[in-house]
């Protein structure tokens, strides 16, 4: 998930208890992702040893690729006339990605996409977005809440209507599986932590120093990968050390925090960053102004400057990113097993991805299934 708007998120998100791991890490949580500024418990939850993505209350993940549809299934959607809205936290291409999976999937199901929208990080926005979809009477919402606390009151209607509400990553505070909603779909955050453990540890021999910058404060998808990412490279790379850890709650922090990370420990081998833009790339600012092309850099979600200096023989060695599209796809799916009267999953993830300077042309496609930005295509050999 793109995290670009993370930090203006934390200042309206309310908190949520991630029963599931206690993070809502996630944001995973899902629980939740929630929100806070609480560092404390960020920090406190990096050190918890974690073996996979769970749900918000400890529920089993279901793959999204397992979610399925008979060829019955889809005679009786296409004869039931159902329709979805589909109302989005903000704009970018990771949204972008998730709803063009959605509107597929719902086409090929015979379900008619009655309105979109996002709300640009505004709970007010996206409560008056609802209360517009609901004029044309969709039978399914699929949405990210922007905030789980307002979201409660904002989805209320469309949830006493009898709407089936699916939303990603995230949903409104107080709201209980196959009552008001009736499935949670968001990304393998352990997988995702566990795949930048893996790149960094391949790419420096399984020996070397490390630094890791998180983000901290209280939010399930960050934490859930920031948490996995060190417990991975702790068990399977005992040849590397963890020798600086910093969190930050503003990403404009990072070059800042990379300096003095370098300062301290100048033949560092390897920096983990909780998300590309704009975090790693300010660890990329920070390599460039003292000419640091030893350090190795790994970080997550797909971001055209990082890619770029991937390509181009910079620090970067990976990205790992999520299965966007096959996000948009899953929630889709869940909304018509609900609208079936089957039961949809808790909780279902789409898979990760370690996109390498290799394959980046396949990342791009596996991930938000497009084509390579022009931007990383100018420097694609």
């Amino acid at each position: 998930m793109n995290l670009k708007t993370l930090a203006g998120t934390i200042a309206v998100l309310g908190v949520m208890a991630l029963a599931a791991c206690s993070t809502g890490a996630t944001s995973g949580s899902n629980a939740s992702p929630a929100a806070s500024q609480n560092s404390a418990a960020a920090a406190s939850f990096l050190n918890q040893k974690i073996t996979g993505t769970a749900g918000p209350n400890g529920e089993k993940p279901m793959p999204v690729a397992d979610l399925s549809l008979t060829p019955a299934d889809i005679t009786k959607l296409r004869a039931g006339h159902y329709t979805a809205a589909l109302l989005w936290h903000q704009s970018s291409a990771f949204v972008t990605a998730v709803q063009s999976g959605a509107e597929a999937e719902f086409q090929r199901l015979g379900i008619g996409v009655t309105a979109t929208a996002q709300a640009n990080m505004d709970a007010g926005t996206q409560a008056n977005q609802v209360r517009t979809a609901l004029v044309r009477k969709p039978s399914a919402i699929i949405s990210l809440p922007v905030d789980p606390v307002s979201a409660a009151q904002a989805f209320n209607p469309a949830a006493k209507q009898g709407v089936k509400l699916v939303f990603l990553s995230n949903f409104p505070k107080g709201y209980t599986y196959g009552q008001q909603y009736a499935s949670i779909v968001t990304d393998d955050l352990y997988q995702m932590g566990k795949r930048a453990a893996e790149a960094l540890g391949n790419a420096l021999g399984g020996k070397g120093t490390v630094g890791m910058i998180y983000y901290d404060a209280q939010y399930y998808v960050t934490n859930e990968r920031d948490a996995a990412f060190k417990t991975t490279l702790e068990s399977d790379f005992p040849g590397i050390k963890i020798v600086a850890e910093q969190g930050f709650s503003d990403p404009s922090a990072t070059t800042s925090i990379a300096s003095a990370m370098l300062t301290q420990h100048p033949n560092l081998d390897g920096i983990y960053v909780s998300y590309s833009e704009p975090a790693a790339e300010g660890v990329l600012s920070a390599l460039r102004t003292v000419n640091d092309t030893h350090t190795k850099l790994v970080t997550l979600d797909l971001d055209n400057p990082v890619v770029v200096d991937m390509a181009t023989g910079g620090n970067t060695v990976a990205v790992v990113a999520d299965q966007a599209w096959n996000l948009g796809k899953g929630m889709a799916d869940a909304a018509a097993l609900a609208l079936l009267g089957q039961k949809a999953p808790a909780f279902a993830v789409a898979g990760a991805l370690t996109i390498t300077k290799t394959d980046i042309a396949q990342g791009y496609q596996q991930s938000l299934h497009t084509g390579v930005p022009s931007a990383v295509a100018s420097v694609l050999k």
